[in-house]
């Protein structure tokens, strides 16, 4: 059973607690990185890619039906979730050499990727790479999923602005839990609100080994974002094989015209919106999402 690292004051539901024992840590240039493999179906294998400011918890619904038909590989990202949580201000391309090295221990050659939020630009990092030859393992598919990925179109939420406004260093004190909880309720829909299990094992992750100290910090990928959008704009035009942009239509940050920009500029790219749904199609539609990327397997 995994150990829990210093510093872990935050008690954690007994659903992430099942989640962690059921993975490993793989230490990556000195941090320890949370890593769920699930070991099935040799050979299919899909890879997923979280967001901010949560973990690969967000998909602990999807994992298990996606693990009856192929292998499921997730972790969370430097400075979310289980991993560790240096003070430090985390690099997208860092977070990229990071997927590449978890790829690596686990053997894959070949892939669905799958991503969400802060793992889409991740992702186009990877799949740039991989256009440029650089890249070690294959991207057979590529599934997107509410993210910004094109900063001219974002509508930063309240909280983000907030955080990129305070000083680039770690709070003092830790972030209350009341003032957490409803600005992260804001990001879902009317229709499919967080359920109250969903959103207590989110913020338990984010203030797991202090991470919602360090949220100055990790938001600053913000920054990186709007600095490198040719480079990632760039990877997901260029990517030759085939891509899917699943996309909650309410979503107040990645809006809806994200994958439509992305049609306009790269036209086969499927896209599949649904109307009901906003910023957490993981959490608030799973049936659907897993269905979805089944059905492009």
């Amino acid at each position: 059973m995994p150990k829990r690292g210093k510093g872990d004051v935050t008690e954690l539901p007994d659903a992430v607690n099942e989640w962690r024992d059921s993975g490993r840590f793989l230490e990556v240039e000195g941090n320890r990185i949370f890593v769920l493999d699930t070991n099935s179906h040799p050979g299919r294998t899909i890879f997923i890619l979280h967001g901010f400011p949560s973990s690969s918890f967000d998909w602990h619904t999807i994992v298990p039906e996606l693990a009856k038909k192929a292998r499921v590989v997730t972790f969370d990202f430097l400075g979310f979730g289980l991993s560790d949580k240096p003070n430090k201000r985390n690099s997208l391309f860092e977070q990229a050499d990071i997927a590449e090295a978890v790829a690596a221990d686990c053997g894959i050659e070949e892939c669905v990727l799958v991503s969400h939020d802060m793992g889409d630009t991740v992702s186009a990092e990877l799949l740039k790479r991989s256009t440029e030859g650089k890249l070690k393992f294959e991207i057979g598919k590529s599934i997107l999923t509410n993210g910004s990925i094109f900063m001219h179109l974002v509508e930063l939420s309240a909280g983000q602005l907030f955080l990129l406004e305070l000083a680039d260093e770690r709070l003092t004190e830790p972030l209350g839990i009341d003032g957490m909880a409803p600005g992260l309720q804001a990001t879902f829909s009317s229709e499919h609100p967080a359920p109250d299990d969903e959103l207590a094992a989110m913020i338990a992750l984010i203030r797991h080994n202090g991470g919602d100290q360090l949220l100055p910090r990790t938001v600053r990928y913000i920054e990186e974002r709007r600095a490198n959008q040719e480079r990632w704009t760039a990877g997901l035009v260029d990517y030759p094989g085939p891509m899917t942009a699943l996309w909650g239509e309410q979503d107040p940050i990645a809006v809806i015209a994200m994958p439509h920009h992305l049609k306009e500029i790269r036209p086969e790219t499927e896209v599949v919106t649904w109307p009901d749904v906003s910023h957490w199609p993981s959490i608030e539609v799973p049936d659907r999402v897993t269905e979805a990327i089944l059905d492009r397997l």
